[in-house]
């Protein structure tokens, strides 16, 4: 697998102190210059037809270099894994986990729905997120969640996947 450029492997991941928050269940934390991971799925555990899979990826990485630095996605059959790091509006206030994750799972249920010819929820109402620590690299976390297909045996090779997508590589 390609290997990233130092500048992701050495990106310091300290944050200022966190911010929690709650909606439904979970609680989720708000700190900025933060990077997260999150994981979010499919209602029922449901799985995704593949040809949504792409609108899907073009979903989760409309904001990208707006509201959000993606640094890497996988869809899975049913439930998203992301790693990006919030970026700062004019005003110089970080853009929300809720906000991101509204547009991304509001916009693609969307088109889920609008392309399979149905109604009704596509997602579960909460995401796991995760915030990454000082000590935690975000160059392993992408690498560890594009090898989640492989694991699951779906593909013998990351590079067999066609629902993954990696800064350093597709930006490339």
């Amino acid at each position: 697998m390609a290997q990233p450029p130092p500048a992701v492997r050495k990106q310091s991941l300290q944050a200022k102190p966190a911010k929690e928050c709650y909606r439904r269940n979970l609680p989720h934390l708000q700190a900025e210059s933060c990077t997260l991971f999150i994981t979010f799925a499919t209602r029922d555990r449901w799985p995704l037809p593949e040809h949504v899979r792409h609108p899907l990826i073009q979903h989760c990485l409309h904001d990208h270099r707006r509201k959000l630095d993606m640094h890497g996605l996988v869809v899975m059959p049913d439930h998203v894994h992301m790693i990006f790091t919030p970026r700062l509006d004019a005003a110089g206030a970080q853009f929300g986990l809720a906000e991101i994750m509204h547009g991304i799972k509001g916009a693609s249920a969307h088109t889920i729905n609008r392309l399979l010819h149905r109604r009704g929820p596509v997602w579960q109402d909460e995401s796991w997120d995760h915030v990454l620590r000082h000590d935690e690299s975000i160059e392993d976390k992408v690498c560890y969640i594009c090898e989640n297909p492989v694991r699951a045996g779906l593909v013998k090779s990351v590079d067999d996947y066609p629902w993954l997508w990696r800064s350093w590589i597709d930006e490339a």
